[in-house]
């Protein structure tokens, strides 16, 4: 079940056969340039490229500043500056180029994700990492790049967060989760800045360009995941001609996440027109059932873990349940069986639901407090909004989530929230982004371009893969056979091949393929 695709070994046989043939130099020219190349976004034409002045940052890495324009419709007026790192080909005779990567969110940051997860060999083989420069940055507004602060302290932050109200699961619980979301798009308006009306990714994907002129690529080598998957396809549809290779991995549905599909941008939640609901709802099935096949080595598995956490839920709707002395809400529970992006927890989360399932057997009259959780990195929420909130029409009347919430409530009754109430202070957002990107989706790119989605994924469903590939000029899906959030968190061999033969040739794999995981989350 979880061996690699024989397929893809015969193909990859082929590949390395053909570089023998032909030479290591045929492998390394860029996609030939087409008629794509007479569009070209005169905004970032027009901006000066950034010096990067590369010192050594510890452990092989590099780290460099690049100086952008805040506003590119006045590029020589105020800069802003990224932070940008790199982690240098260990095989210089055979290096392509740079690959660049945008890990996602939007929100964490791109130097410290980089700086962890270089190494991870099912994400960057050490055949990819030989004739690839890896650089990630910190896009505008995230952390060292222009970092979009909303509050006046780390403690301020902590503190105002870390006591956020949970999804509503009640609609009178509604009025104050609006007050506090619209408090928080105000305190951002008010302390942010002007980097506010210049997040979208639109200058995210200029930015990108000049990178690319900076390091002294003819044409962009990428690998987008999750969010970083719209960077990818803004990208290609502003610089069509300079695509030499794109991975996008955990995909989102481009159009869907800019303005919607026909009236939906107004009418419907972002997260519950994406289907991410859905997705959520179809990883934790698989999740039961891996849970029940692993039998002794998953916590939860004992008796019917489907009744379980039936039981476990309805339990929690009617009180919390308290365990070491935290009170867990109907909405904790749901939200956290819902954190699915990692199969790697997926044991913890496991033994987690069985814990709270052995406690809910107690009903306490009143539970006490929850504990405030002052844990919180860099800027990743405030960051969040900044960016989503400026790529994306989203309704702006508060009736309309309720709405959305009952209908959610009936279709899907544990996660259908999660979906409607994600975005919320985006509702209230003070501040928009006049460059963001809304289309066309289809310019004609000089290479093709590859998507990997895994078959069940909390945060980017199959089928908005299967949507936003159908939407570009010309992709092709390539499905992971298992559970978790791109293969960023879903260990497969035979997709990091896929992935590392498409980025060195720039061809794309056969139509169809499947790619197995390497092993179950409970082995």
């Amino acid at each position: 079940m979880f061996s690699r695709s024989a397929r893809q070994g015969t193909r990859r046989g082929l590949t390395r056969a053909l570089a023998v043939m032909l030479g290591i130099g045929a492998l390394i020219v860029p996609a030939p340039a087409t008629a794509a190349d007479s569009h070209l976004d005169p905004l970032a034409e027009a901006a000066a490229t950034p010096a990067l002045n590369w010192a050594d940052c510890e452990d092989g890495f590099q780290c460099a500043m690049a100086r952008v324009p805040l506003d590119y419709h006045s590029p020589q007026g105020e800069q802003l500056e990224l932070a940008v790192i790199k982690l240098p080909a260990t095989d210089p005779g055979l290096r392509i180029g740079t690959l660049f990567v945008n890990f996602g969110g939007p929100g964490p940051s791109g130097v410290d994700r980089l700086r962890a997860r270089a190494r991870w060999p099912w994400l960057f083989s050490e055949e990819l990492r030989a004739r690839f420069d890896l650089v990630s940055w910190d896009p505008r507004g995230v952390s060292r790049s222009a970092g979009a602060q909303c509050f006046g302290s780390v403690d301020e932050q902590a503190e105002y967060l870390g006591s956020f109200p949970g999804i509503p699961t009640d609609p009178q619980d509604e009025p104050e989760f609006f007050a506090r979301s619209a408090d928080l798009a105000a305190r951002c308006g008010a302390t942010a800045g002007p980097i506010l009306r210049h997040a979208s990714t639109a200058n995210t994907a200029r930015d990108l360009d000049l990178l690319r002129r900076a390091v002294g690529d003819a044409a962009l080598t990428y690998h987008g995941i999750s969010y970083g998957t719209q960077v990818g396809a803004v990208y290609a549809n502003m610089f069509p001609g300079r695509v030499r290779a794109m991975a996008l991995d955990g995909s989102l549905d481009f159009a869907g996440n800019a303005n919607g599909h026909d009236t939906d941008g107004t009418e419907v939640p972002l997260d519950t027109r994406q289907g991410v609901a859905v997705g959520i709802a179809e990883t934790f099935d698989a999740f039961l059932r891996e849970c029940s096949a692993a039998g002794p080595r998953c916590a939860f598995a004992s008796g019917d873990p489907e009744l379980k956490w039936l039981a476990l839920a309805e339990r929690a709707r009617l009180a919390p349940i308290v365990l070491d002395g935290v009170a867990w809400t109907f909405s904790r529970v749901v939200s956290t069986a819902g954190s699915l992006s990692r199969p790697q927890f997926y044991p913890e989360l496991a033994a987690l639901l069985q814990n709270l399932f052995d406690a809910a057997a107690t009903f306490p009259r009143r539970a006490p407090d929850a504990e405030v959780d002052k844990s919180y990195p860099a800027n990743r929420v405030e960051a969040f909004y900044t960016i989503q909130c400026a790529d994306s029409t989203v309704p702006t009347d508060p009736a309309v989530y309720s709405r959305a919430a009952a209908a959610e409530d009936l279709r899907n009754p544990y996660f259908g929230r999660i979906a409607v109430f994600n975005a919320m202070p985006c509702a209230f957002w003070p501040a928009h982004d006049t460059d963001r990107y809304t289309g066309p989706w289809n310019r004609a790119t000089a290479a093709p371009i590859l998507v990997l989605n895994s078959r069940y994924d909390p945060a980017t469903p199959l089928h908005g893969a299967y949507a936003g590939a159908g939407q570009l000029a010309h992709a092709r899906v390539v499905v992971v056979e298992g559970a978790g959030h791109s293969s960023m968190y879903v260990a497969s061999t035979c997709a990091e091949h896929v992935k590392r033969d498409y980025l060195f040739t720039a061809q794309l794999p056969p139509e169809g393929l499947r790619c197995g995981i390497d092993r179950s989350p409970f082995r």
